[in-house]
């Protein structure tokens, strides 16, 4: 893939991103804050952005979105689904500790 290719790449992940927590901040605020692990005041800059704003930050090179599971425990029990015998566990387990997380950031 070429340096062009990627920055492409990253222009796309950037809108899409961008939408999609512009949407869910406006549907369900309390839910876009844990999924997309922002604060307050991001969900208030996010939900405000025009049109013609996010068109501007997503052209940006840079990827806005980010890792969030920077643990090896979690990454652990997301990658071994289906090991454990019981995925639905797994998933809970994960989602608890990255919701610790969260709160923790918070």
């Amino acid at each position: 893939m070429s340096a062009d290719q990627i920055l492409t790449e990253i222009r796309e992940a950037n809108l899409s991103y961008l939408m999609l927590a512009q949407n869910l901040i406006r549907t369900d605020r309390e839910q876009a804050l844990f999924r997309l692990g922002i604060s307050e005041e991001t969900a208030d800059m996010v939900g405000m952005l025009t049109p013609a704003q996010i068109m501007r930050i997503a052209s940006s090179n840079t990827l806005l979105c980010r890792m969030r599971v920077d643990d090896d425990i979690v990454w652990n029990l997301l990658t071994n689904h289906g090991k454990s015998g019981n995925d639905s566990v797994t998933r809970l387990h994960a989602s608890i500790l990255m919701a610790g997380r969260h709160q923790e950031a918070l």
